[in-house]
């Protein structure tokens, strides 16, 4: 079963990179299957995706699983979003995205660090941080190698 799903997961992927190949500015983030066939498709933009591309998107993957007959009977349900602001970045591009903004940052060693993402590289971002309050307060400039990064979350700031 698990073989079967993950070549399930990279067809759907190809089928979206192929659906896709026309609007470079978007591209394809993460396929999840459920176990009662509910496909998840995540899908993002260099300046983010609209409810109607996800909408067009849903239509012509759909009738794409649907003919290839993967799924007896057409026993399975798909949703095309862009992720969540809860779901940690997957992607390098999704780093690009989101400068400026505040992230978390959970390290391989599940140490913790919040900050404001000033900049992405090859190999690694760059993070402001604020440690302390009031005069004692000091930001510094951390640079952090993509692969220290267990996770990151964008954090929402009011």
């Amino acid at each position: 079963m698990g073989t079967e799903n993950f070549s399930v997961i990279e067809r759907i992927g190809d089928w979206v990179n192929q659906l896709l190949a026309d609007s470079p500015e978007h591209f394809l983030v993460k396929v999840k299957i459920k176990p009662t066939n509910n496909i998840k498709v995540y899908v993002d933009g260099d300046k983010g995706i609209t409810i109607e591309q996800c909408v067009h998107l849903n239509r012509k993957l759909y009738k794409l699983i649907e003919e290839s007959a993967m799924y007896a009977d057409g026993d399975f349900s798909l949703e095309v979003s862009s992720p969540g602001v809860d779901e940690p970045l997957q992607l390098q591009r999704q780093y690009h995205k989101n400068v400026g903004r505040f992230i978390e940052i959970v390290f391989t060693n599940d140490d913790v660090k919040e900050g404001k993402l000033i900049a992405v590289a090859e190999a690694d971002i760059l993070l402001e941080h604020t440690e302390g309050k009031g005069k004692k307060a000091i930001t510094q400039q951390l640079v952090i190698p993509f692969t220290e990064i267990k996770k990151a979350t964008i954090q929402i700031k009011f």
